[in-house]
């Protein structure tokens, strides 16, 4: 059955959880202003709450009413890229309760560029805090079928079809004009000055566990045929075609990479082959997000 937008906004408004698209991956969201309802996402995910959530907003008005500093370089970058894939992690208010942040006092603030997503902001008039629709650790969906394999009929979905950017945002930290990279994504930001992960604590972006956007399934990463395992696999790969049982060539270009990378690891994973094999993807700028999300999987 069909979920429309006035419905789901209902269900936002009065507590529940929606797995709703976006253009990076599809989330599980709750109203961002609502502790109680926030504490069902890390519930039914199985999430630590050292894990923060991106608050997803339908304008930058919006994301100002959350904030307690809206700095130059917010304005610039929030409109060189929203609606899109770039996250930023600024001041939070009081109107954000803790459990969305991980007790830090700062939120990660993004505008979804999805129509579906935006509508469903709008109608239920509140910005809303949204992980990846998936148990914790597991690979993200970007199908509205992953989301139901991950939580059956426990979360109502709005289905808006596959997600095209398929990775999750760019997470950036703003002080000022400073900002630091918190997690790779498919935007790339030449005004980016480090690279910077918190050694304990609380993370200060969601995605920086050593072990994260793993399938069920052994997954290792190979330089080539020569180093997949003796027993028959799957191997996922770029370049040259290796003696495995199966075998998906993925895209030479990083955004179609990305856009099928997860929908691939979901499809090998419900095949139960012993391993999957991934081709390592060129160690270049435009490739860093894949390369982040892949030796995660991996555990490496």
């Amino acid at each position: 059955m069909s979920l429309s937008i006035k419905k789901a906004a209902a269900i936002v408004l009065e507590g529940g959880l929606i797995g709703f698209p976006t253009e990076t991956v599809y989330g599980l969201g709750a109203n961002a202003l609502d502790a109680v309802a926030v504490q069902k996402i890390f519930e039914l995910k199985g999430r630590p709450e050292t894990s923060p959530l991106i608050v997803h907003v339908s304008s930058i008005e919006m994301a100002r009413e959350i904030v307690t500093e809206w700095p130059r370089r917010a304005e610039e970058l929030a409109r060189m890229w929203w609606p899109g894939p770039l996250s930023l992690v600024l001041p939070k208010n009081s109107r954000v309760p803790s459990i969305v942040t991980a007790g830090l006092s700062t939120v990660g603030i993004r505008m979804p560029n999805h129509p579906l997503a935006l509508e469903l902001i709008e109608a239920a008039g509140v910005p809303i805090a949204a992980p990846s629709a998936n148990r914790f650790m597991g690979l993200s969906p970007t199908t509205a079928d992953h989301v139901r394999a991950a939580f059956g009929d426990a979360v109502p979905i709005l289905d808006g079809g596959p997600c095209e950017v398929g990775i999750e945002s760019t997470v950036v930290a703003i002080d000022g004009d400073k900002l630091t990279l918190l997690r790779p994504g498919m935007i790339s930001l030449e005004a980016i000055e480090q690279f910077s992960e918190s050694p304990g604590g609380a993370h200060p972006s969601p995605g920086m566990h050593e072990r994260h956007y793993s399938p069920r399934t052994r997954l290792i990463l190979v330089r080539g045929p020569a180093e997949l395992p003796d027993r028959a696999g799957a191997y996922v790969w770029r370049a040259a075609l290796g003696p495995s049982a199966r075998s998906i060539r993925m895209p030479l270009d990083p955004g179609p990479y990305a856009s099928q990378l997860y929908r691939v690891l979901h499809q090998l994973d419900q095949e139960n082959w012993p391993w999957i094999a991934v081709e390592f993807p060129p160690d270049a700028p435009d490739w860093t997000a894949i390369r982040d999300r892949l030796t995660r999987a991996a555990g490496r």
